[in-house]
């Protein structure tokens, strides 16, 4: 599997760790950044690098980082077609695959350890989208407001 990760200066020793533990898992690791820690660094540079590499990439996966995950999450969320989930557990990493065919996940480093990181990270590649009826409608709602911004309209028998 190609993994596509990026981070921030908060996140560098975790990216470090993370990117090794990946390549010794036999994955395809793509590093963009950074490679060098600095601590002026900025999260959008690396994380929008790696979450349009997962867009370009199909069947890659991506994981974002940072100090709190959240504006990583957010940055990547921004490219078109990528979903990226905030975990900081595993059972929400396999949720996020599971329900919500996320493509990248997305890590605080000041809030996770290396070895549950290792374990989120590990559960997030190995789980695949369920692709049950429900769980493609609503993804199908959320590419259709994308793309159109037209919202979903409500099942009839919930209509006033």
């Amino acid at each position: 599997m190609r993994i596509h990760i990026g981070g921030d200066h908060a996140a560098y020793d975790l990216q470090r760790a993370l990117v090794e533990h990946l390549q010794q898992s036999g994955h395809d690791v793509v590093d963009h950044g950074p490679l060098e820690y600095d601590d002026q660094d900025d999260y959008p540079v690396y994380v929008l690098r790696a979450a349009e590499a997962v867009a370009a990439d199909p069947g890659s996966l991506g994981v974002v980082l940072g100090g709190s995950g959240n504006g990583e999450q957010m940055a990547a969320n921004k490219v078109s077609g990528i979903r990226a989930a905030l975990a900081y557990e595993p059972d929400l990493a396999r949720l996020a695959r599971e329900h919500n065919d996320a493509q990248i996940v997305s890590l605080g480093a000041r809030f996770t350890a290396i070895p549950l990181a290792e374990e989120i990270v590990d559960v997030f590649v190995a789980t695949d989208f369920s692709d049950e009826p429900r769980h493609a409608r609503r993804l199908g709602m959320v590419t259709t407001y994308e793309a159109s911004r037209q919202l979903p309209s409500p099942p009839e028998s919930a209509a006033p």
